[in-house]
């Protein structure tokens, strides 16, 4: 339900989508919003200052002020700033409570949140799930780290938000409590930001306990972490990637497989209808499948949405064929988990691997089997990329090549004799790159240059 913002001084963390979205919401609740951040303004920001402040909204750029955090009657943070940043420790001495963008969207509506969290497939689930319910006549916009801030949102007349929740959204969520909430998988991430692993952990495991725990629970009954929260969890259960007793949604000889529950099984669809591949993929598409059949979707809806789906961009994006060399943009693969699934989706083709960036700091021994297991060829970018070819020498793989830039990796992969060139960089792009979607954005312009040449 709406609070009573009026003249109340509100201090927003970060010139983001989020804060940016947060900031204009408040203000036309008539808050008093300054928005912080510490980093310089560049001369893309000064555009958005401007139209900021021409709506009476407060800029202070290249700092958190201390003055300003001591001020504040609330603190909207972004996620980019760690729980261990000074302007945490002022806020807490000056006893100011800070809020995630998503929980003052969450305060500000009584209209129902699926949250979808995971390390990796967040982005393909949400708007997976976000389509097939719009297809079934429901208004259920995705939000939240996908890109659309959930306060952007907050005058429309929706049925459902269907939101993808980062680690740092839920760490800075107090009062947050979806309907629905799938937790996808789990491998270590963002340790930095966190602390430690079990930091993540816990905060992953936390959407799915109280005072978070939602009326429903989706879990991948294949990751052991993910069930361990399972079993902490009050929430109704409900699970994909194995087959359970009821209330599941699993492969059985190629087809999507629904229990309900009373065990009833019914078939859904085969997977080879189906445009996006790999089972990680297909794990994605178990866990929305449940959504919609808790929220009421009808079949034949479901089956037809699947069909017509379409991978967001840098997932496993094919780009084009070139010289009969088939190039897929897998730059969302920012970890190793992500990258080792992308090669096991393509079970056994020949693969040159594009790889590299800048290291997160988890075991690379996973990737280096999945190298050895499924890749010819590898080429090497960015500021990880001897660590790289160090430990996949000292594992015995040493067919790799290293180049300087995103056009000439793509260049040496052109000239090697494999079906497939693969950018799965199990790495962060901030080496070379903006973001993965810019490196992902480079990748695929180089390959559609060489196609338009010939």
């Amino acid at each position: 339900m709406k609070r009573n913002w009026l003249d109340k001084k509100i201090v927003i963390l970060g010139l983001s989508k989020s804060g940016i979205a947060a900031a204009k919401y408040l203000c036309k609740q008539g808050a008093e919003c300054t928005i912080s951040d510490s980093k310089e303004a560049n001369e893309a920001d000064l555009k958005v200052i401007d139209e900021l402040q021409g709506m009476g909204i407060s800029v202070e750029m290249g700092q958190h002020k201390t003055e300003t955090i001591e001020d504040a009657y609330l603190i909207v943070t972004s996620p980019g700033i760690p729980p261990t940043a000074d302007v945490y420790t002022v806020a807490r001495d000056n006893h100011v409570q800070v809020i995630s963008e998503m929980e003052l969207a969450y305060l500000e509506t009584y209209k129902p949140f699926i949250a979808i969290t995971g390390t990796n497939g967040k982005t393909t689930t949400t708007t997976l799930i976000s389509e097939i319910l719009s297809n079934g006549d429901l208004c259920a916009p995705a939000c939240g780290n996908i890109g659309i801030p959930a306060t952007s949102l907050l005058d429309e007349d929706l049925d459902y938000f269907v939101a993808e929740i980062s680690s740092f959204q839920i760490a800075t969520s107090k009062t947050f409590k979806p309907q629905i909430a799938c937790y996808l998988n789990y491998t270590p991430d963002h340790i930095y930001w966190h602390g430690s692993e079990e930091a993540y952990r816990a905060t992953k495991e936390s959407l799915f306990i109280p005072p978070h725990a939602p009326v429903w629970g989706v879990f991948n009954a294949c990751d052991e972490v993910v069930m361990a929260a399972a079993a902490k969890s009050p929430s109704d259960k409900w699970y994909f990637g194995r087959e359970m007793s009821r209330q599941c949604c699993y492969i059985k000889d190629d087809c999507i497989m629904f229990k309900n529950a009373k065990g009833e099984e019914s078939p859904l669809i085969n997977i080879h209808e189906i445009n996006i591949f790999g089972e990680h993929n297909y794990q994605n598409i178990m866990a929305s499948v449940i959504v919609a059949k808790i929220v009421g979707v009808d079949d034949e809806v479901i089956r037809k949405t699947l069909r017509e789906f379409k991978a967001p961009p840098h997932r496993l994006e094919f780009v084009a064929k070139v010289d009969g060399k088939s190039y897929y943009n897998d730059s969302k693969a920012t970890n190793v988990d992500s990258a080792v699934r992308a090669l096991e989706a393509f079970n056994y083709q020949s693969i040159t691997l594009i790889a590299g960036g800048r290291d997160k700091g988890a075991s690379l021994a996973p990737f280096v089997d999945a190298v050895k297991k499924y890749v010819n060829n590898v080429v090497l970018i960015g500021e990880a990329a001897d660590y790289f070819e160090e430990e996949l020498k000292k594992g015995g793989y040493t067919s790799i090549k290293k180049a300087d830039s995103m056009e000439a990796a793509i260049d040496l992969a052109s000239q090697l004799g494999d079906e497939v060139v693969l950018l799965s960089p199990a790495c962060a792009s901030f080496d070379m790159f903006n973001s993965f979607e810019h490196r992902g954005d480079v990748f695929r312009n180089y390959v559609l240059q060489k196609l338009q040449k010939g």
